[in-house]
């Protein structure tokens, strides 16, 4: 009995939770359709992202945003969760540009709020559009804009950090602007790949020192990839999946 009466209540809250969602999305893009300025439609959106967590009773906590400098800079985090891009635009100054894949264009509302907000798509899968996407991130950076990507470039529903994809790594490289190495902790729990109701839980948010490049010392963009993926999988507490992963490949 206390088993069933347990799971009504996680399907309760799930469908609460669900519904504030699609009720702060909807307030979200309305206001995108009018606020003039790009600056005000990502504040705007960051409000309704705050209030996703605060209205369905999810703490969300933050440390270490003093280590986010004042200059651009690109923020490079771990993907565990449908609800991770939500997290980050929560968290984040609205000096932020996310970085998406580009199957998210065949999400029509989602389409509209992410180009409303100046995001920019990625495509994952075909070379002619990656070396192109890559292009534009590169001069993106050089032109002093602040990105937010997503380094594994998926999530799924097992615990780990997956192999990171050079993008990020690349971008920052050539544009010579630090990385913020970024932990999200809690997240997959809450709603995870194989999930459609969220549950209840804490999710905490690490930003760690940024990671600057000299004239001094030559660091190539797999050894940022390296740097900033050690730091994030030592602050996350979850396996290493790429060592798994050349295991495979191995035997």
């Amino acid at each position: 009995m206390t088993t069933k009466k347990f799971k009504l209540k996680s399907k309760i809250f799930g469908v609460y939770a669900i519904t504030i969602f699609l009720l702060c999305v909807l307030f979200a893009i309305i206001g995108v359709i009018f606020l003039p300025s790009l600056t005000l439609r990502r504040k705007w959106v960051k409000k309704f992202a705050n209030l996703v967590f605060i209205l369905s009773g999810i703490k969300l906590e933050t440390n270490g945003l003093e280590n986010i400098p004042d200059s651009h800079a690109i923020v490079v985090a771990n993907h565990a969760s449908y609800i991770d891009g939500i997290i980050l635009h929560a968290v984040l100054p609205t000096k932020f540009t996310f970085v998406i894949k580009s199957e998210m264009k065949t999400v029509p509302l989602a389409n509209f709020l992410f180009r409303r907000v100046g995001s920019r798509y990625v495509e994952r899968f075909k070379h002619k559009g990656t070396f192109r996407d890559a292009r534009k991130l590169i001069k993106a950076g050089a032109d002093g804009e602040s990105l937010a990507i997503f380094a594994e470039g998926t999530f799924t529903e097992k615990p780990g950090l997956h192999p990171f994809r050079m993008g990020a790594f690349l971008t920052a490289k050539k544009s010579k602007i630090p990385l913020i190495p970024t932990v999200i902790r809690g997240s997959r729990d809450i709603l995870a790949a194989d999930k459609y109701l969220p549950s209840k839980g804490n999710i905490e948010v690490k930003i760690l020192e940024a990671v600057y490049q000299s004239d001094t010392v030559y660091r190539s963009g797999r050894e940022l990839r390296d740097i900033c993926r050690e730091q994030i999988l030592k602050n996350l507490g979850e396996p290493d999946l790429q060592e798994e992963s050349s295991l495979h490949k191995e035997e």
